[in-house]
């Protein structure tokens, strides 16, 4: 993996995770904020671009246009369950209603243990110890089992701090395949910026198209093959990148 970062093309598509690579990580997810600075440099490569650019996050669609307003790009929300286009339409995977066992098994455990936060998404549930980390081991305990307990149609994603249990189905890298299949996306270079374990299979998606995969922050085994190391450095980079445009235009 290497810190050189390849040259910014107008062929390319570009899909962009939201925690941690644009936004840092806060201590709960509603105090995350995006950079003011950030707004600019989007819109602006969303105009190189011919508007391939969408946001691909674990968030639900609803709150990325609250955090990015005004602005408001195609999106792959709760990993892929919730899908606008660029043309605006909406697309939802069924809501999974039997995750609602392992909502109140986690429920009753998070009302026990001050400082966990369970957050429902569509497609998924997500436990966030953040705030008690000490309390990570008997975590990843409760949502195996509660996890198991669903059958072999979902599994446990984890993250920074966070576990999250989602239907098999919903995966960032079929958002992407989905997008790559239509304008302005389509017969473009995939590039896709990420930063934590549930990325991982976005860029080995965009590395078998021939893409470009980025991974944001600490340095670990992974799938892509070239690092940005900060949410701070994907922001200058967009706006090296994208910004000068608009002076010479």
């Amino acid at each position: 993996m290497s810190e050189a970062l390849p040259t910014w093309r107008d062929d390319w598509a570009l899909f962009l995770d939201v925690d941690g690579t644009i936004v840092e990580i806060a201590a709960t997810p509603g105090a995350a904020r995006v950079p003011t600075r950030a707004i600019p440099a989007l819109a602006t490569a969303r105009e190189r671009l011919g508007g391939a650019i969408a946001l691909i996050s674990g968030r639900g669609l609803a709150d990325l246009d609250r955090m990015f307003a005004p602005l408001r790009l195609p999106a792959a929300g709760a990993h892929g369950a919730e899908r606008r286009t660029s043309d605006g339409r909406v697309h939802f995977r069924p809501d999974a209603a039997p995750l609602a066992p392992a909502e109140a098994l986690l429920s009753r455990w998070a009302v026990a243990h001050a400082g966990i936060l369970l957050e429902r998404k569509r497609g998924s549930i997500a436990l966030h110890y953040r705030n008690v980390p000490w309390l990570e081991p008997a975590a990843r305990v409760v949502v195996a089992a509660a996890a198991a307990a669903l059958g072999p149609g979902y599994h446990v994603q984890p993250g920074k701090m966070v576990l999250e249990i989602k239907s098999a189905e919903v995966r960032k890298s079929r958002a992407i395949a989905e997008f790559m299949t239509e304008l302005p996306f389509a017969g473009r270079v995939p590039v896709f910026v990420g930063d934590d374990l549930g990325d991982e299979d976005a860029f080995e998606f965009v590395n078998a198209l021939g893409g470009h995969s980025i991974a944001v922050g600490a340095e670990r085994v992974t799938k892509a093959r070239w690092r940005l190391s900060s949410e701070r450095q994907v922001l200058r980079w967009l706006e090296a990148e994208a910004l000068p445009m608009r002076a010479l235009s």
